[in-house]
């Protein structure tokens, strides 16, 4: 085994053989199994025993018993040594022969036999942990339905192409990654991103293998081969990425490392002292019972078994987190850095007031401001062009670099442009409390005469303000850093519920502003992972937001939101501090025993039967706290947007 910690002896399993080797049961564990066969044996000797058998009868039903639980570790242990390493399994092989010199095969055998037993735990928890990730996998569909020819032929999803069509009907998976060249529909993608309201998706829109259509028929185009989709990348991401050991892990290594040969070399010295001044057999068996009572295998295993099973759980939920040194760094988090656009909001500006003078109607400024915009590739036109779907045409449309557009809208002049560029007259009260309110203001000017203000504004995620709270009550200091002005900043900041903010950022300010933060406190910075690149690299922890599918960002942060609700946002870091205080439990814990157990067997008092019982049983416990990492609660609905959500004031209540 020793996947985690070397216990057995045995050389760590890595990604695809650790799948092969995984038990689907408890009883399919091949430790356990071994340990059964010893228990029998064990089980056998002692009735013979109690019955008045013979001695030499039980003598070798011992020695088989010892044998079938010695299997599950010394030959392990023995091609170790051959590489000139030692391990828990030396300390465990060193007693079980000293106990057989000294004539005791009974203990002998029940120290292999709960040995086994726990290496048989260890193993079973690990490999059901390793299949919470590997479970996403799972997700893509036996079989996949694909278009050619005008026909439609079912195939193997692994022999899919690029350029494939998919056709995937209501209530299917996508079998890979495509983009939707036919039909709308609502995608359940729950299991993916842990989002719980269906996405709506249509043409010319990415899907994600493992998502679940709903009512509608969809063509699909493959973009991503089996092997290579979003599912399969995350797992390959992640397991590679377990290699990267936490801070706590590292601790649990550097204790256990030093920690086999110091014990050896005090169990030499209480043999020899001991069998100087008293009765070389006593010390030596006391010896003996200190190395097994020192074996830090709980200690080695405490650890990774918590990353395992808390790793496993976070993806569950739409998470991923890359490896145990991102998982103790994010337990470890004090300070949230939001990045504004696309995190705090969804980067999609929005018309949020309209305002008209002369008699004229808001609809109207609305149509003369799209038409211009339609033939326009301005940042605020799609929001313009959605307020006014209906418009009329314009002709002659110019952009004016740094100012506006003009053009001529059903024959007369017309302009549409920054206030400045455009004299906002009678409404200039009304430009300022849109530009208070955290809004682009343009103003519209038709035929000479300025019609009208349009103020844009990329809102703020409907569950913003309920995520900050949340951040703030669990203690967290929460700043927002921006590239926008300060005054849209301190707009959008307000209704967020955040005091901290920082705008007119450029990259390398954002990263400047971060590595002061970390002096203070360990602190996250949670952006799109490419623009805010140099942020994320120089936090304590890179988190990157609504990450699925996109490569950049999944491979540059250390901790990626798969799906778009920010809520998983305190989910995660929640989760993450419970796992690091889990660790460090398992930690102190396992220190503990050791400490504790030592003096008991160098003296005496306890044998060792009573000291491998404790012990193996100890080590049960501290799995069974590691794999409690792995519960995890599922977010409620997210809120729905509304637009009067956040009314800008009038101009005469500014």
């Amino acid at each position: 085994m020793g996947d985690a910690c070397g216990c057995s002896g045995d050389e760590p399993r890595t990604g695809d053989e650790a799948e092969e080797a995984a038990p689907e049961k408890i009883w399919q564990v091949s430790e356990l199994q071994w340990a059964a066969v010893g228990g029998v044996f064990l089980l056998a000797g002692f009735l013979t025993g109690l019955a008045g058998g013979s001695e030499t009868v039980q003598l070798v039903l011992n020695a088989i018993a010892l044998a079938a639980g010695a299997w599950t570790f010394v030959p392990g242990t023995l091609r170790r040594l051959a590489k000139g390493k030692i391990g828990v399994g030396t300390l465990m092989t060193i007693a079980a022969v000293g106990a057989v010199i000294l004539g005791q095969v009974e203990e002998a055998a029940m120290l292999a036999f709960l040995y086994s037993i726990s290496e048989g735990l260890e193993e079973y928890s690990l490999a059901r942990t390793r299949r919470g990730l590997r479970a996403l996998l799972d997700l893509v569909p036996s079989e996949a339905t694909v278009l050619r020819d005008g026909a439609q032929v079912t195939v193997d999803p692994a022999t899919l192409k690029m350029g494939d069509l998919l056709l995937v009907k209501p209530g299917e998976r996508v079998a890979t990654d495509g983009t939707i060249r036919s039909g709308r529909s609502a995608l359940d993608v729950s299991a993916l991103t842990g989002e719980s309201v269906p996405v709506e998706a249509g043409v010319g829109e990415a899907v994600y293998a493992g998502s679940i259509n709903g009512t509608g028929v969809l063509e699909v185009e493959v973009t991503a081969t089996a092997a290579d989709n979003s599912l399969a990348r995350i797992v390959k991401i992640v397991e590679a990425e377990q290699s990267r050991k936490g801070a706590a892990q590292r601790l649990a290594d550097k204790i256990a490392k030093p920690l086999v040969p110091g014990i050896m070399v005090l169990a030499a010295i209480i043999a020899v002292t001991g069998s100087i001044l008293g009765d070389p057999q006593t010390w030596i068996e006391r010896a003996l019972v200190v190395l097994v009572a020192a074996s830090p295998c709980a200690l080695a295993i405490s650890v990774p078994v918590t990353v395992v099973a808390s790793i496993g759980a976070a993806s569950r939920l739409g998470v991923l987190v890359k490896g145990g040194a991102a998982l103790e760094a994010l337990g470890r988090i004090r300070a949230v850095a939001l990045d504004k656009t696309g995190t705090l909001t969804r980067n999609e500006p929005t018309v949020i007031r309209t305002v008209s003078v002369d008699g004229r109607s808001d609809k109207r400024v609305l149509e003369i401001a799209a038409a211009l915009e339609s033939r326009s590739e301005h940042p605020l036109a799609r929001a313009i062009l959605a307020a006014a779907p209906q418009h009329p045409h314009a002709d002659a449309v110019e952009a004016v670099t740094g100012a506006g557009l003009t053009g001529t809208v059903d024959g007369r002049p017309a302009r549409l442009g920054r206030p400045g560029w455009i004299e906002p007259g009678t409404l200039a009260d009304d430009i300022t409390a849109l530009q208070n309110a955290g809004a682009t203001a343009v103003l519209v000017e038709y035929n000479g005469h300025v019609i009208g203000a349009i103020g844009v504004r990329d809102e703020l995620r409907p569950e913003a303000a309920e995520v900050v709270s949340r951040l703030h009550a669990s203690g967290y200091t929460v700043a927002m850093l921006t590239g926008d002005n300060q005054r849209t900043a301190a707009a959008l900041a307000a209704q967020a519920g955040i005091t901290e903010v920082h705008a007119d950022l450029r990259p390398e300010d954002k990263a400047t502003l971060i590595r002061s933060m970390r002096e203070k406190r360990p602190t996250a910075m949670v952006g799109d992972g490419i623009n805010d690149a140099p942020a994320l690299a120089s936090a304590d922890t890179g988190i990157a937001m609504g990450a699925m599918g996109t490569d950049v960002a999944i491979e540059t942060a250390d901790v990626a939101l798969m799906g778009e609700d920010l809520r998983h946002l305190p989910q995660a870091l929640d989760h993450a501090r419970r796992s690091r205080a889990i660790m460090l439990q398992n930690v102190g814990m396992s220190l503990g025993l050791i400490t504790l157990l030592i003096p008991l067997a160098a003296f005496g008092v306890m044998s060792l039967a009573a000291v491998v019982a404790v012990h193996e049983l100890f080590e049960v416990v501290v799995i069974g706290n590691g794999v409690r990492a792995g519960r995890t609660r599922p977010l409620p609905p997210a809120p729905v947007a509304k637009a009067a959500d956040q009314p800008v004031p009038a101009a005469a209540g500014v």
